[in-house]
């Protein structure tokens, strides 16, 4: 039955090919359930609410196909779009799972290779484009080392941005409406892995030839694997005007990749990210990068697609409830407007305020004693997103 939670289109929620379509296999295990054909995951999906779908090219489209197969299987997804009111707004490249790729693709010692995963990923745009997406995100799954002398960093360094150049040129050319959006990742599949977190990539794009058609796509996953605050990153990203897409999944800290669903383990790092993106007007899709348990028959997939997006719509009441909660919006308040006549000493520096500013005298001492409250400020916070506020 349907409640206020219950997603709708214009929620914009999204799921890749290869998410719902996990068919639990892990490192250690084969398969526990079938594979989904992608028409199958784009009806149930539609039916459950959610607005668009992802791919690498090879979740569609095998790595050997043939044309005639190629175009077959593309006629027959965009149908089944189509029929469901379902779309692409995000589309990617495969460039890790072959054994080709076991040395990067942009990144390979060996041009040959990194010629071969230009002309991939150039079909694989091709493919976006046609499919409708508007974003194309690069996750260098391969993109890094085990044997660091046998790569200078700086080389690999160059040779993405190379790649990354020439494949913004090639939009360009092609007169396609496309960005880029880079996703970082600490570690996993390779022991060290080139561009670890959103912060390297935010550096990394300011030296491309095009910055502006080139943005981020973090991952909660990838930043908690490392230990790192996600909304913290995320927030970063916004400010930059970087953030071309979000990767929503949930993770342990510091274990490997495991892709939970939404909001399943930190819930106040779920709800601080729900609140960032809800409360700076982020209008773009909402990604949910995760894979039901291995444990799980399809009804256990439907389960987990539903609860991703439930759990956004339910945290973004949260959020609502928090800016609504008078006792929180005055300790907020209170925070925000402490001592407001030294604002006139802060903002852009001029000769005048560093004299004046050089001539107040602090007592830091008093200073040091003042409570901030923050402890009640957090209780509180507990409290509403335990319901009992």
């Amino acid at each position: 039955m349907a409640d206020v939670y219950t997603p709708k289109k214009e929620d914009k929620f999204s799921f890749g090919l290869w998410t719902v379509g996990n068919p639990g296999r892990d490192p250690f295990g084969d398969p526990t359930r079938q594979s989904l054909a992608p028409e199958r995951i784009v009806q149930r999906l539609s039916e459950l609410g959610a607005w668009g779908i992802n791919l690498h090219d090879n979740d569609l489209v095998p790595i050997d196909a043939t044309p005639q197969q190629r175009d077959k299987i593309v006629r027959d997804f965009k149908n089944a779009l189509k029929n469901c009111g379902m779309v692409v707004p995000m589309a990617t490249t495969n460039t890790f799972s072959h054994p080709v790729f076991k040395d990067g693709g942009f990144t390979s010692n060996d041009p040959k290779i990194r010629a071969y995963g230009l002309q991939k990923i150039m079909q694989a745009i091709d493919l976006g484009v046609e499919l409708g997406a508007k974003t194309y995100v690069f996750w260098g799954g391969r993109e890094g080392a085990e044997c660091n002398v046998a790569k200078d960093p700086i080389d690999a360094l160059k040779r993405y941005r190379d790649g990354l150049n020439y494949l913004c040129d090639y939009v360009r050319d092609q007169k396609y409406d496309l960005n880029f959006a880079l996703e970082a990742k600490p570690n996993e599949p390779r022991a060290d892995m080139y561009f670890p977190t959103t912060g390297h990539y935010l550096a990394f794009i300011e030296t491309l030839d095009y910055p502006e058609m080139v943005g981020v796509n973090p991952e909660v996953a990838h930043e908690h694997m490392a230990g790192l605050n996600f909304h913290h990153g995320v927030a970063q990203a916004l400010e930059a005007g970087k953030l071309f897409h979000i990767d929503l999944n949930d993770q342990r800290f510091g274990r490997y990749d495991q892709d939970f669903r939404f909001g399943s383990e930190d819930y106040k790092s779920a709800f601080l990210l729900v609140r960032l993106l809800e409360n700076n007007g982020y209008a773009g899709p909402k990604h949910f990068d995760a894979h039901a348990f291995r444990t799980e028959d399809e009804d256990g997939v439907w389960d987990f697609a539903a609860g991703c997006m439930r759990t956004y719509n339910i945290l973004r009441e949260k959020a609502a409830q928090f800016e609504a909660d008078a006792e929180i919006q005055g300790i907020l308040k209170e925070i925000g407007n402490q001592n407001p006549e030294y604002e006139q000493h802060l903002g852009k520096y001029s000769p005048e305020k560093s004299l004046a500013l050089k001539q107040v005298q602090f007592d830091i001492d008093a200073m040091g004693r003042v409570g901030l409250g923050y402890e009640r400020l957090d209780q509180l916070l507990a409290e509403l997103m335990l319901g009992v506020r």
